[in-house]
């Protein structure tokens, strides 16, 4: 479901679920979808580096998929699902407030040193591994592909994509 409705110049009402939870609020037509996350809802897991679409510090899933925030219009994610980093612990099941096993796996493989890039990154990886539960080394490059570390030369972070994919318990979603 969209729901836009404009409201003359001082922005249009926006609905969508963010973290499994239902929003509603004010945006302005020229908003970001970085913007509404970090600055209206307090979500500053979500990154902004370059502004470009070239970093992928500030990736999100939109319905499960990785998209650039610095790059999406809010409008463009009306009636849709976002997840964020935040998104990610599990605050109502037996491990509640546990981190998610691709937090997990990041951590125990030394695949983030200064961390900036890594909400995007976890992002990036939960996308592959939710399409591909066994990614071929291809496809876990062209995954990564749009997301920079300049800190771990990319091997922890490919170890802990192994080590998800060969069952360390993802949960299903």
């Amino acid at each position: 479901m969209t729901y836009i409705k404009q409201e003359g110049p001082g922005g249009s009402d926006w609905q969508g679920i963010v973290n499994g939870e239902p929003v509603r609020l004010r945006v302005r037509a020229s908003q970001r979808l970085l913007s509404l996350l970090r600055e209206e809802l307090g979500l500053t897991g979500v990154k902004l580096s370059c502004g470009i679409g070239r970093c992928g510090a500030c990736t999100v899933l939109v319905d499960d998929r990785p998209v650039n925030a610095c790059l999406a219009m809010a409008y463009q994610c009306a009636g849709k699902r976002i997840t964020t980093i935040e998104g990610l612990v599990d605050r109502e099941g037996k491990g509640k407030g546990e981190l998610h096993p691709i937090q997990r796996a990041l951590i125990e493989e030394g695949g983030f040193q200064c961390g900036y890039c890594t909400p995007g990154m976890t992002l990036a990886v939960k996308a592959l591994l939710d399409e591909h539960p066994t990614p071929t080394s291809e496809q876990t490059l062209q995954a990564l592909s749009g997301n920079l570390c300049r800190c771990t030369g990319y091997g922890g972070i490919l170890r802990a994509v192994e080590r998800c994919a060969r069952g360390s318990g993802l949960p299903d979603g």
